[in-house]
């Protein structure tokens, strides 16, 4: 392939200390082989099994295999199980797969645990099932699942109708359009007679499902108003099972992710009260069943409580306690919430990261009587499956080896307002009287965090000889929300800010300086940039502004232009939450933070990575870049990955994450050699 070698460094290119022994091409499937992971753990409700869903990636498939495990062993072959979910009863074990004829068509399954029978399917769905809730009584399945328009019955596009696009947010990245195919949220017979029906027939999209206490409904969350476009203000409803629907909340907040309390009086959720102000923490809310107004019961702790490592509803503990996670520094922890607004209190101490939490047992308040699932990892050590059974906390999977560790730093701001998490991972057989190559990462988002988890491409970085940088720089998630608020546009409307590229450049900067200072094995004469979404923003912003510290740089699936992103990215229209005007109204404050006019500025070389279905960052931003350096006469290597979307480097499929890995690996080892 081009871009890469099989062949070992020379004694030349290696360097003092370098371990560049390996070739890329056995990391880079290293890489791909060892991103086995664990999720969606399910605590059975008499708290004796435990299933849990086991993901692996198979190269010579080109696919990514899924399998349900009970207890910490595997329990069904895949390869493309998830979801498990308990009947009320403990016996049955649900799970969404794709087992009938037609091998591409999802399907909902039901198979008996501790006692007799065969695994039935329930239903099956062309756009899949999400969701899965069994209801109280055990009597139905809730999920949801898109509805698509009767255009799509064509036999092929060629004779298909024409899209009439009527609002915004019309096309989301990784699911195509989504406006002709809303999600809508459906039951079915959990016995399997009868088929699913559509509680939410219509234009609206709706996600997360939670029963009532007594089955006769269940509470979801979306925006069914008409102005959803343009508010974005999202709502809960309470639908029953005869599709009548009732909004619960008062239509100017963002209300997501429902969970009704076991006694069927208070509905908890995330959300904050300010749609149009990016970011800001999210926080655990609470109202009635019967809807009115509502408040929130983690604002003691300003930290956010929707974390993209765990994006899952709250889990009540009783009729007054409740279970939910938040972003803390580089971690996330699970902490125990009161319905009374008591500050909230941690649960599991140390540094890691929860990905995903169960609960099953007697409704206590005492955890020693109830058993806890979680999905942890740390920094050297992916994710597994942990059970907490009468106080005692032991792992239960062993699917992961034990990889590098971090070390953290406390780096303080240029501007002395505040100190900033430095993460640093060092080669294998670190010599501290070496000479290393440095690569400093920027995370996308902005609104999201590094920290103490498995990251693989961290790990595959220093496997392959660098000395690897991380920080959480202002604009970041797991602090305060002034924190990640300071970068706000100097005209946003509510809390207007320095804008994007200014203090967050200086902290990273700031980190970089900490780093290098702190390791003498760091050399400062090879350090190389590499980042993605909004990190591929600060690759370019930094080539721009401080490509006299940078010998080379990466920047994948970046924004360049942030008001053609305003016009061509699936959330286009959104960024005024972020950046105060709209587009139309202020197109120079867009261009103003843009880093494409600051071309003519960068003369070392850049690296471009995207992928051809990239809605977020549609790929014209790279192209954009790539022409204008290219006119410049800069040295400049673009590559395009086809039928990948702006998750390629987490969920593509194994080839092209192997490709894509060797291709940074060979690029930085060749511009980051000794001179």
């Amino acid at each position: 392939m081009t871009g890469t070698t099989d062949s070992p460094a020379t004694p030349e290119t290696a360097g003092s200390g370098a371990s560049f022994e390996r070739s890329t091409a056995d990391i880079a499937r290293e890489h791909i082989h060892l991103r086995s992971s664990v999720g969606q753990p399910a605590v059975s409700p008499n708290g004796v099994h435990v299933a849990a869903v086991v993901a692996t990636a198979d190269l010579e498939a080109n696919a990514v295999r899924s399998q349900l495990w009970l207890d910490g062993h595997p329990l069904t072959s895949g390869p493309t199980d998830s979801q498990p979910t308990w009947s009320p009863c403990s016996r049955w074990l649900a799970f969404a797969s794709r087992r009938n004829d037609d091998e591409s068509m999802p399907t909902l399954h039901v198979m008996p645990i501790d006692g007799p029978g065969e695994v039935r399917t329930v239903c099956s769905m062309p756009d899949g099932l999400g969701d899965i809730a069994w209801s109280p009584d055990g009597k139905w399945f809730a999920f949801t699942s898109r509805t698509r328009d009767e255009r799509y019955s064509a036999k092929d596009e060629s004779w298909q109708s024409p899209r009439k696009i009527e609002r915004f947010l019309s096309r989301l990245n990784g699911e195509n359009w989504v406006f002709d195919r809303p999600q809508h949220v459906y039951v079915v017979a959990a016995d399997g007679t009868g088929l699913p029906k559509n509680l939410t027939p219509g234009e609206f999209e709706f996600g997360g499902v939670s029963w009532l206490a007594d089955s006769s409904g269940l509470v979801t969350a979306g925006g069914a108003h008409d102005q959803w476009d343009t508010d974005l203000a999202e709502d809960l409803y309470l639908v029953s099972l005869d599709g009548v629907r009732q909004r619960l909340t008062g239509g100017t907040s963002i209300c997501a992710a429902p969970a009704v309390s076991p006694d069927g009086a208070h509905i908890a959720f995330i959300g904050q009260d300010d749609p149009l102000t990016y970011p800001q923490n999210m926080h655990i809310g609470i109202v009635a069943v019967e809807g009115g107004s509502h408040r929130w019961i983690s604002a003691d702790l300003d930290r956010t409580f929707f974390s993209g490592s765990c994006a899952q509803a709250p889990v009540w503990e009783s009729a007054t306690t409740l279970l939910a996670v938040a972003e803390d520094r580089g971690n996330v922890h699970l902490f125990r919430l009161h319905l009374d607004g008591r500050p909230p209190d941690r649960i599991l101490d140390g540094p890691h990261v929860v990905h995903g939490y169960a609960l099953g047992g007697p409704g206590t308040d005492d955890l020693d009587a109830a058993v806890l699932a979680t999905v942890r990892s740390q920094a050297h050590h992916g994710t597994e499956l942990w059970v907490n059974r009468g106080g005692t906390d032991d792992r239960v999977t062993n699917i992961s080896a034990d990889r590098l560790g971090w070390e953290k730093l406390a780096v303080p701001c240029t501007d002395g307002s505040n100190d900033i998490d430095v993460w640093v991972m060092l080669p294998p057989d670190h010599d501290a009287g070496g000479s290393y190559p440095v690569l400093l990462n920027v995370h996308g988002g902005p609104f999201t965090q590094y920290g103490e988890s498995y990251f693989d491409e961290a790990q595959m970085q220093a496997s392959a000889g660098f000395i690897v940088v991380m920080s959480n720089p202002r604009g970041g998630s797991g602090r305060d929300t002034a924190w990640s608020q300071s970068i706000l546009g100097p005209k946003h409307p509510s809390h207007p800010g320095s804008g994007w590229g200014t203090v967050d450049v200086d902290d990273v900067v700031a980190a970089i300086d900490g780093a290098l200072a702190r390791y003498p094995s760091a050399d400062a004469n090879r350090v190389g940039m590499i980042g993605g979404s909004y990190g591929g923003y600060m690759a370019t912003m930094l080539a721009a502004r401080y490509g006299d510290r940078f010998q080379a740089f990466c920047s994948e699936r970046a924004v360049n232009n942030l008001l053609t992103e305003e016009y061509s990215a699936d959330i286009a229209t959104f960024f005024r939450a972020t950046h105060g005007p709209n587009a139309v109204d202020d197109p120079d404050e867009y261009l103003r933070m843009s880093p494409i006019r600051l071309a003519h500025d960068i003369h070392k070389p850049m690296l471009i990575i995207h992928s051809e279905n990239d809605f977020r960052c549609p790929i014209n931003q790279s192209e954009e870049l790539w022409i204008t350096l290219k006119l410049l006469g800069r040295d400049v290597t673009f590559y395009r990955f086809p039928s990948e979307n702006h998750e390629m480097s987490r969920s593509g499929s194994p080839v092209h994450r192997q490709m894509r890995a060797e291709i940074i690996l060979d690029y930085f080892r060749q511009h980051l050699a000794p001179h």
